[in-house]
C-alpha cells in the first residue's frame, strides 16, 4: 500500500504551490497553512511534507514558527525541508517538531555536514532530497543545477547510511501531466533496499495507484490536491487499501 503525503510550501507564511519550481509561477492556495494541515489531520493522514520556500531561498530557515504551530494543533509527523544548513538549522527545525527533516543543497554543496546528520541523528530522521531535472540534481530552491548525476548521486549516500530520499522530477512539479513513473521504476531497481517518495506531475488518484503498482512506497501530493484533481476522501481510500 503507498503512503501519500499532501505537501505544503511555504512563501511569506502563506501555502503556495510552484510550477517547475519558479518562483515567479506562484499560486496562493491558502493563508493559514495551520488550517491546511489540520484539515489533512481531520482526513486521517498521518504524514506532511512541509517545504520552507523562503528557507530554500534565504539559505537558512525562515518558517519554524509554521512549523511548531502545525506540531502543536495537529498528530501530523512532520518532514521539513528548505533552508537546512547548519547544525543550528537543524536544531532550530527539530525543537519546533520536524519528526524528520530533507536535505538537498546540503547534501550536494556542504557533504561532510550532512554525512555527519546521518550519523548523530540516524537514517530515519534525515532524508536526503534528491531533486533532479534531465537527470542532473537541482539546488538551491531549484534555481540551480549541478554536474551530478541522480543515481551516482544517491549511490553515493547510501553507502553513507541514507536509507529515506525524495526524488522529484522537477520538469514535472505543479504541471498535472503526471508522474515520473519509470524514474521511480529505475530508482527502485538500482536502491531496492531504499524508502522512495515519489514527488512531481501526479494529478489523479490513477496516477496514485499507478506508482502503487509499481511499488513505489510513497507519493507526495500537492498542487492536484489543493486544484480538486485529487480528494482527501480519495486519499484516505487508497491508505485504507
Amino acid at each position: 500500500m503507498i503512503e501519500v503525503i499532501p505537501a505544503i510550501d511555504l512563501i511569506d507564511g502563506k501555502c503556495v504551490r510552484l510550477s517547475q519550481g519558479d518562483y515567479s509561477r506562484k499560486a496562493i492556495y491558502s493563508e493559514n497553512p495551520v488550517e491546511v494541515a489540520a484539515r489533512f489531520a481531520a482526513a486521517g493522514i498521518r504524514r506532511l511534507h512541509l517545504v520552507d520556500l523562503d528557507g530554500a531561498k534565504a539559505q537558512h530557515i525562515v518558517n519554524h514558527r509554521i512549523l511548531y504551530a502545525i506540531a502543536r494543533q495537529t498528530s501530523l509527523c512532520i518532514d521539513f525541508g528548505g533552508g537546512l544548513k547548519t547544525d543550528d538549522d537543524l536544531r532550530i527545525a527539530f525543537e519546533n517538531g520536524a519528526a524528520m527533516v530533507t536535505g538537498g543543497s546540503i547534501a550536494v554543496k556542504d557533504r561532510e555536514t550532512f554525512t555527519r546528520w546521518i550519523t548523530v541523528y540516524g537514517a530515519e530522521k534525515i532524508i536526503l532530497g534528491a531533486d533532479a531535472r534531465d537527470g542532473k540534481i537541482a539546488v538551491s530552491g531549484w534555481t540551480e543545477t549541478v554536474a551530478l548525476d541522480l543515481i551516482p548521486f544517491i549511490a553515493s549516500y547510501r553507502e553513507k547510511g541514507i536509507r529515506r530520499i525524495i526524488c522529484t522530477d522537477i520538469s514535472r512539479d505543479g504541471m498535472l501531466q503526471g508522474p515520473a513513473t519509470n524514474l521511480y521504476r529505475q530508482l527502485l531497481e538500482h536502491f531496492p533496499e531504499l524508502h522512495v517518495t515519489a514527488s512531481g506531475g501526479v494529478a489523479s488518484a490513477a496516477d496514485i495507484l499507478a506508482l502503487q503498482d509499481a511499488g513505489i512506497p510513497a507519493v507526495i501530493t500537492g498542487k492536484a490536491l489543493y486544484e480538486g484533481k485529487i480528494t482527501l476522501k480519495e486519499i484516505s481510500a487508497i491508505a485504507g487499501g
